[in-house]
């Protein structure tokens, strides 16, 4: 799976909300291989998203058409700055459960110094986590570039989630996380989305 990070920030989420509606409703039927997105701003302005599709050829045929391009001229004026862009064709994607139901997404990003390893790992035992953290429906994991990697969770809902991050780690969980720990090269970042933009065909 292919997935393409998307991330700036932006002046109104409002306005960028009501472009990306429009891109689901005109855009995405002509969009082959457009498997889902995910996306959404966080209280300080940051808008980051995730599009999946099948292959890099079926997003690049995407990118290639004209009325994608007019698309995206308008709707990067709503970014004050830079957007970066993330190409990533190495996605794996976990379901323990229905991501589309999801009341909270927190998206992790980061380095690591063996981003396979790194990977793996942020994965983990899907069978363990899911009886650890029924609160997690599923998630989105990807390296590019020099071990930086992007991970999005999909939460039931934010107290669920909070009320997850302070259960104690069973014995195996809590040996991978410290192991992820030590291959960091800097600090995660992580952005917290409390109405997320979760779309499919």
């Amino acid at each position: 799976m292919f997935v393409q990070i998307i991330q700036g920030h932006v002046r109104d989420p409002g306005q960028l909300k009501a472009a990306m509606d429009q891109w689901i409703r005109d855009l995405s039927p002509g969009a082959e291989g457009w498997i889902n997105s995910t996306g959404g701003v966080t209280d300080d302005g940051e808008f980051i998203g995730l599009a999946c599709f099948t292959d890099i050829h079926s997003a690049q045929r995407n990118s290639e058409r004209p009325e994608q391009d007019q698309w995206w001229q308008r709707t990067s004026k709503l970014f004050d700055g830079e957007v970066q862009f993330h190409d990533a064709d190495d996605a794996v994607a976990e379901r323990p459960g229905d991501p589309n139901q999801a009341g909270f997404v927190q998206i992790l990003q980061g380095q690591g110094s063996d981003r396979d390893r790194a990977l793996t790992l942020l994965l983990g035992d899907s069978e363990e986590w899911a009886q650890f953290r029924p609160d997690v429906l599923g998630t989105t994991a990807c390296s590019y570039g020099d071990g930086e990697y992007t991970m999005a969770v999909y939460f039931t809902d934010e107290p669920a989630a909070r009320a997850g991050e302070r259960k104690p780690l069973p014995p195996k969980l809590a040996e991978e996380a410290a192991e992820l720990a030590k291959l960091q090269v800097h600090k995660t970042r992580y952005f917290d989305l409390h109405t997320p933009w979760i779309e499919e065909p």
